[in-house]
């Protein structure tokens, strides 16, 4: 379970790191388009020959690239989304899977029988205590919109 959550935050730090390398990549691409069409402009204005041919192509270029690496962590960033969304949807299974299950509720009532209420009373608290605290992180990252 630990090595679950652990994988599970590993993921995460990963595609946070893949896509603000892809968002920083657009936003040079687009930083650099825009000097080349300024630059295209100066020149257009300045000699009104053919280096602003090689200015405006250079900035489409750019320009291009830009929008590329945009397009993908767009894409990115729907892929995860979704493949967030499946896995909340099959944690969400398999908690009533095992919750219904009544094999599962007769090793529950063995374990207490054996532990005890006065043990399992502080035991239950601190694994609501958890478990609300999982659940505020969920509905967190779920009302936080996509970018």
């Amino acid at each position: 379970m630990l090595q679950r959550f652990i994988d599970d935050v590993r993921a995460r730090v990963g595609n946070s790191v893949r896509q603000t390398g892809l968002a920083a990549a657009a936003a040079f691409a687009m930083f650099i388009a825009i000097t080349f069409f300024c630059a295209a402009g100066f020149v257009f204005v300045l000699l009104r020959e053919g280096a602003v041919v090689a200015c405006l192509a250079a900035g489409a270029v750019f320009l291009v690239v830009g929008l590329l690496i945009g397009g993908a962590y767009m894409y990115r960033t729907r892929q995860d989304r979704l493949r967030q969304e499946q896995a909340a949807r099959e944690a969400k299974s398999t908690a009533s899977t095992l919750l219904s299950d009544p094999t599962a509720l007769a090793i529950g009532l063995q374990l207490v029988r054996v532990i005890g209420v006065r043990r399992m009373i502080p035991l239950l608290a601190i694994g609501g205590i958890a478990l609300g605290l999982l659940a505020s992180q969920r509905d967190r990252r779920e009302t936080t919109p996509a970018e």
